[in-house]
């Protein structure tokens, strides 16, 4: 018994020191919550935004799911100038959507941004291309993906509130699109390991290197993405949002990561098996980090998202601690005279430090349920079991940030 509990105290003190700090860095993060911006909301253009905004969506093969993307971008008003269509040479009829598109709205243009040079990747190259080719006299630059829905009011949104606060370049997170069971599950497991990471959206980050944004909705003033030469700096990049948005920020130019949920859906991936593969591959952001950052980012991960759960339960199978527990809570009830012996202090501590992190765990899936549509999602009360599968997620994670993708979007990239 006596080595059993040297054993069980050596490990609760070692998984204290692993913890602890980790969980006062993801608890200072936390506490700015309350104070971040409040989520963007739809509104209509004034007149001198007229023309202001050249927009640019980047498109391979993506006849599924471009349609609700056309109409949405339609819906625009008056302060969007143009819409190009970046297309790397589709095969599956996405050009033909865009060309039906075009002879609803004069604004969309379908371009063609092929051959794709080396030591680029696709997306940061036909976003590059799209910025040369669009107009010059446009004040912004709106990036915007073909998995996206804009609502009505999107774009005078992001410009009036870039204007309002001074930002020379705004992102947005979504609300996301959830229909399957498994991506039900899994997905807020993955998104949950940004949060951890980083500040919440509507909180802007202190340092360059801290900075988070999203391609998905890419709001930036042409003459600040002029200054970085466009898309050049970001041009291996796999998040080359990422990267962008913490290059220009090093410029010293505004950066905003908002709340975007009430203007802008997304349905990214089909399924859970899509989800793993295909948003994983650039959620660790090696590309727009230094190596000290991504280990340190892993280490907070591990330990505040992916053990708790694994501690709670290894602690709650393991019969002599578990007896120990059930003793001491007996005492407590007032049936015992003498307290347990047997149960440390270090165990102590360390089973309520890992219930705590739990508990914040769900009160982050609580918190970011707007963000999700899971209205047309078979199995929706799996989101509510997501935090299952966090150990799985930050695996992922882990997986991902040794790991340089081979392909993307249907094209082949040579490791180098």
């Amino acid at each position: 018994m006596a080595d059993w509990s040297i054993f069980i105290n050596g490990i609760s003190l070692g998984l204290l020191l692993l913890q602890m700090p980790a969980a006062a860095i993801l608890l200072s993060r936390l506490l700015k919550g309350p104070s971040r911006r409040p989520p963007l909301t739809p509104r209509t253009p004034t007149p001198d935004m007229l023309g202001s905004v050249s927009i640019v969506v980047p498109t391979l093969n993506e006849a599924e799911r471009i349609s609700p993307c056309l109409a949405g971008l339609s819906r625009q008003s008056y302060e969007v100038r143009e819409i190009a269509i970046v297309d790397s040479n589709s095969q599956d009829g996405t050009r033909e959507l865009v060309k039906a598109a075009q002879q609803q709205d004069p604004r969309f243009q379908l371009m063609t941004d092929d051959p794709l040079p080396p030591g680029w990747v696709g997306r940061p190259w036909a976003l590059h291309n799209g910025f040369l080719q669009t107009s010059e006299q446009s004040e912004w630059f709106l990036g915007i993906d073909a998995d996206t829905q804009p609502q009505p009011g999107l774009v005078a949104s992001l410009v009036q509130t870039a204007e309002t606060e001074g930002y020379d370049l705004v992102s947005l997170s979504p609300q996301f699109i959830l229909k399957y069971p498994g991506e039900s599950w899994l997905q807020p497991a993955l998104l949950m390991t940004l949060l951890y990471r980083f500040d919440s959206a509507g909180v802007d980050a202190q340092v360059a290197e801290r900075v988070m944004a999203n391609g998905q909705c890419f709001l930036c003033r042409r003459s600040a993405l002029a200054s970085v030469g466009g898309y050049t700096s970001a041009r291996n990049s796999f998040c080359d949002d990422v990267t962008l948005a913490r290059n220009i920020a090093a410029s010293g130019f505004k950066v905003g990561f908002l709340d975007g949920a009430k203007v802008l859906k997304v349905r990214m991936y089909e399924g859970a098996k899509e989800t793993w593969q295909e948003w994983g591959r650039s959620l660790d952001l090696k590309d727009a980090s230094p190596s000290a950052q991504l280990w340190c980012d892993l280490w907070l991960l591990f330990s505040v998202q992916a053990l708790p759960l694994i501690i709670a339960i290894a602690f709650l199978l393991f019969t002599p601690v578990r007896a120990d527990l059930n003793e001491l809570f007996v005492y407590l009830q007032g049936s015992l005279v003498n307290p347990p012996v047997q149960i440390s202090i270090p165990v102590l501590v360390t089973l309520g430090l890992n219930a705590f992190l739990l508990a914040i765990r769900f009160a982050l899936l609580w918190a970011i349920a707007p963000s999700y549509d899971r209205s047309q999602a078979r199995g929706s009360w799996l989101f509510w079991l997501s935090p299952l599968a966090d150990p799985l997620a930050v695996l992922r994670i882990f997986l991902s940030a040794f790991r340089t993708p081979t392909q993307w979007r249907g094209r082949s990239y040579h490791q180098g």
